[in-house]
């Protein structure tokens, strides 16, 4: 049995090693947008946005997120900010109506207009169909309550879909750094899920994305349907509509790599809830319509789960080989993509973290498929 497991471990580690050299290919060929940073741009065809805002108890964070979208160096006429309130519990829409009250841009809707919390479980999803109805932009950009945008977001958005013409497009996102272990754990963890992001989009192989920093026509969003055939999946606004968009549009996808388009998000405070974060996130996996996603998704967990097989066998030989090959081929993927978010120092703790995030892969993947989970204070399957 254990000679067995040796050899699935070794065909294993091959497939891993060579998914990791292809997004490190894939990655290398990225090159930074060449848009025209600090100015605004010549033509005066500016895309009109609209930057919608889902909120749920964001009373610490929202009127920091408004004021960065405000302070953006693009002319103030051609955008606005939606701020829906999911059900907030805190003073999320009295802080947004007082900004409303003083800026034009600001809009609030609050989605207990439309629905009764107890008759809908895609709360996101719902939050954005119904800004969108009400939006006057040409272009919808999502952002959440809590992230920090950069001053020429609006500019880069604006010259990449002038340049490209896309329907969708995708953007960096990263956690704020912070002191303590379990900040630098997420990371290394997330850094690796956006080099993926940016390599496996820029390469037109995968649907990835985060609605921390996207942008799609608001045309093109009613192509598709908007959420139709998804609006009952709780999580996965971002990925779902963007495959969606990737199959019925002609595959007009882009992905804006750009160190000025990063939007910096909070990390979470508390195990419990970076592990509740994870199962919501990997809770979408089994309703993905994107095979390339899923057999990559299977192999990542198969790969992992392999290394709990060798230890309960006892093959510690296996074992610390194939972590020592693991180890090695994430590091030379991650090292391109820390470079580009400027993390490269965060990478001294990404042997320590190993076991632990194989761990918590595990149980992330395992529970995302089988448990309730709860997230900003509610139950969700």
């Amino acid at each position: 049995m254990a000679y067995v497991l040796d050899w699935i471990v070794a065909i294993l580690t091959i497939l891993y090693a060579g998914l990791l050299l292809a997004y490190r290919y894939w990655y290398h060929k990225l090159n930074n947008f060449e848009g025209v940073t600090g100015a605004y741009s010549l033509a005066n065809n500016y895309t009109h946005f609209t930057i919608i805002i889902p909120a749920r108890n964001e009373a610490a964070n929202i009127k920091t997120c408004v004021d960065t979208i405000l302070a953006q160096n693009y002319p103030s006429e051609f955008y606005e900010i939606i701020v829906i309130d999911d059900f907030s519990e805190d003073d999320t829409a009295f802080i947004v109506k007082a900004m409303q009250d003083k800026n034009a841009q600001v809009h609030l809707l609050s989605l207990s207009d439309y629905y009764k919390e107890n008759e809908i479980s895609s709360f996101k999803k719902k939050a954005i169909e119904k800004a969108v109805l009400h939006a006057k932009g040409d272009w919808i950009i999502t952002t959440d309550a809590d992230c920090i945008v950069p001053p020429n977001w609006l500019l880069l958005y604006h010259q990449f879909i002038e340049k490209n013409k896309p329907v969708f497009v995708a953007a960096p996102v990263m956690f704020i750094e912070a002191p303590g272990i379990l900040n630098h754990f997420q990371v290394l963890d997330f850094l690796a899920l956006q080099g993926i992001t940016a390599a496996a989009v820029g390469a037109g192989k995968h649907s990835m994305s985060n609605g921390a920093n996207l942008a799609f026509e608001k045309s093109a969003f009613i192509a598709v349907g908007g959420y139709q055939g998804v609006d009952e999946i709780a999580s996965g606004d971002d990925m779902f509509l963007m495959h969606k968009m990737k199959k019925t549009l002609s595959n007009h996808i882009g992905y804006l790599f750009h160190p000025d388009a990063i939007v910096l998000t909070k990390a979470m405070d508390q195990w419990k809830d970076l592990i509740m974060q994870r199962i919501r996130w990997s809770s979408k996996a089994r309703f993905y319509d994107d095979n390339s996603i899923f057999w990559v998704l299977l192999l990542v967990y198969l790969y992992n789960f392999s290394f709990l097989l060798l230890l309960f066998m006892g093959s510690f030989e296996t074992l610390i080989i194939s972590l020592a090959f693991k180890t090695f081929f994430e590091l030379f993927f991650l090292e391109a993509v820390a470079r580009f978010y400027n993390l490269k120092p965060a990478l001294r703790w990404f042997v320590f973290f190993q076991p632990l995030h194989i761990f918590y892969t595990i149980i992330a993947g395992l529970f995302g498929q089988v448990k309730t989970y709860t997230w900003k204070g509610r139950k969700v399957k």
